[in-house]
């Protein structure tokens, strides 16, 4: 199906002003914003809203966001989540015989036995070293069955991933080691110039300037543990610039490091023993019911979620905060991330889990280089298929050409370039500036593999503790699109995921402009190369095609 029906915006031509100053105000809800009315390249939710007249033909749609932990207890979106009205809380029964016990406002797959949540994970890289060592280890090539090469290539690609990643980290953890060791020798050092400790990075540097004895590098001084005025001074001001001003600030970074070497990097490390659950099958049973964990002496991993759920859901009519896409949905809260990567078989679990208790629209903000059980992902997004559900992912921030690299879940197998279910888009990232900045720095791209762009730079939104913050990457460009599904299909019930799918990707906004390739420094190529669309998201124009796809359907 094919409905290109929009106007290009000739960024060369137009005499709208370029890189427009943005106010707070604006600043906070750029991406809602139409570009030909406002200057602002956003998603023309607000023109949307202006001219529609129409209640949706649903009352509510559920958009299940499977992601971290959630604040369910914020204020904006209060009335905006879901619950399961077929089970009865804390009675320790499965009521609607789904296999999730007490499952009232969704599920935690990473839940433990105790009621807590696994913080740490592996690396899905060092999930793959970890399995398939025994199989790959110290072989070369030609020893390998021909069926077996591609894992062959992956392991070698995943333990070349983690040594290089080891290497950096545990030089970091040194780095922090040593600061720990001389910290009170600095600063004892520098009271002696500065009685109150007042100094500023400018003092430091002019007083370094005066008393350095060589220009050895920050690594060369460290491993020689030099103490000399000068190295001292250059100790404290490494520390300044990377925003450690305290000892406990050196001490938690520390603690931070030595989790990731050993747990997250460390092949032995069994992320999977709190849970109780056996990794290499798909079955339910495991995880727990809360969504909304914040145990006590655990780092709290509500943040991300809460900024998805924001985007798409916050509640419209209160008054406070901001306003999501559409007042008339309910979230589904899935945790399967942590610090780390996210386990195949959780994704998986999570999106069966998703499509069998109701939801239309996945949000899936995740996305890995790796994966170890690709097959379960790409059973589960045929599955979805099969029930008439959206899934929505982000390309990634890893500046990379995802033609070239593929990122998982995805909808295209080894070696082809044709989709095996027409279900899931794929997001990229673009900032608020029509310039050769539009795409963000940190997005993935791909003229096959990336299917649009939505805002996601200096993105607005709900987060942990009652908060509002601004954050960036493909993370929240894929809310918008949810968002905008969830309109879609408010309604025009009647439409397809496939035909939602099509929809979003005619109906985007074309810029006529070039812009610089993410990952490099100043290569261009025109916007329209960088995802098959060669567009941005447009609420208002999705739903005037929606409209016209609906009719044409009846």
């Amino acid at each position: 199906m094919s409905c290109k029906s929009t106007k290009e915006i000739n960024i060369t031509n137009t005499n709208i002003l370029l890189n427009k100053e943005l106010t707070p105000l604006e600043l906070q809800t750029w991406y809602q914003k139409d570009y030909l009315e406002d200057s602002i390249p956003g998603i023309s939710l607000n023109k949307w809203y202006r001219t529609n007249k129409k209640k949706p033909k649903n009352k509510s749609i559920i958009v299940a966001v499977i992601d971290t932990q959630i604040d369910i207890n914020h204020e904006d979106l209060q009335g905006q989540l879901w619950t399961n009205n077929k089970e009865i809380p804390n009675n320790g029964i499965d009521d609607d015989n789904n296999g999730y016990i007490d499952d009232i406002n969704g599920w935690s797959f990473i839940g433990t036995k105790s009621g807590g949540y696994v913080v740490w994970n592996k690396y899905e890289y060092t999930r793959i070293v970890q399995a398939w060592e025994p199989l790959f280890k110290d072989k070369t090539e030609s020893q390998i069955d021909p069926k077996n090469i591609f894992n062959y290539n992956e392991y070698n690609r995943a333990l070349k991933e983690l040594e290089e990643e080891n290497k950096f980290y545990k030089n970091w953890l040194k780095s922090l080691d040593h600061h720990v060791a001389t910290y009170s020798l600095v600063q004892d050092t520098l009271k002696y110039f500065f009685p109150k400790e007042d100094y500023t990075y400018q003092q430091l540097d002019s007083l370094y300037k005066k008393y350095k004895i060589n220009d050895k590098r920050y690594r060369l001084r460290r491993d020689d543990n030099d103490k000399d005025l000068g190295a001292l001074i250059s100790y404290k001001m490494v520390s300044l610039e990377v925003g450690q001003n305290t000892l406990q600030d050196i001490i938690n970074q520390q603690n931070e490091l030595d989790s990731i070497i050993n747990k997250n990097l460390n092949v032995n490390y069994n992320e999977r023993l709190l849970i109780g659950d056996n990794p290499n099958v798909l079955e339910k049973g495991y995880g727990n019911n809360n969504v909304s964990n914040n145990k006590e002496g655990h780092r709290s991993i509500q943040d991300h979620c809460t900024k998805m759920a924001g985007v798409i859901g916050a509640n419209r009519e209160n008054n406070i905060g901001i306003k999501g896409i559409t007042q008339n949905v309910k979230i589904m809260p899935l945790n399967i991330a942590s610090m780390a990567d996210e386990n195949n078989k959780d994704i998986a679990m999570a999106i069966y889990y998703a499509v069998d208790n109701g939801a239309k629209i996945i949000n899936m903000s995740f996305s890995n280089s790796f994966s170890l059980h690709k097959d379960w992902l790409a059973d589960a997004l045929t599955y979805a298929e099969k029930h008439d559900v959206l899934l929505v992912r982000s390309a990634g921030n890893a500046e990379n050409d995802t033609d070239k690299t593929i990122y998982y879940p995805t909808d295209i197998n080894l070696g082809d370039t044709k989709e095996f279910c027409s279900n899931l888009i794929i997001v990229g990232s673009v900032t608020h500036k029509p310039d050769s900045t539009f795409v963000s720095d940190f997005s993935n791209y791909g003229k096959q593999n990336v299917d649009l762009f939505a805002p996601g730079d200096e993105i607005y939104s709900t987060s942990a503790s009652n908060k509002y913050e601004f954050d960036s990457g493909t993370s929240l460009s894929v809310p918008m699109v949810c968002g905008t599904a969830a309109l879609i299909r408010l309604y025009y019930p009647n439409l397809t995921a496939t035909q939602v799918k099509q929809i979003i990707l005619d109906s985007g906004t074309s810029y006529n402009l070039e812009v610089i390739v993410p990952g490099t420094k100043d290569k261009k190529v025109q916007f329209s190369e960088l995802s098959k669309s060669g567009k941005v998201l447009n609420v208002y124009n999705a739903m005037q095609l929606a409209k016209k796809v609906n009719k044409k359907k009846k």
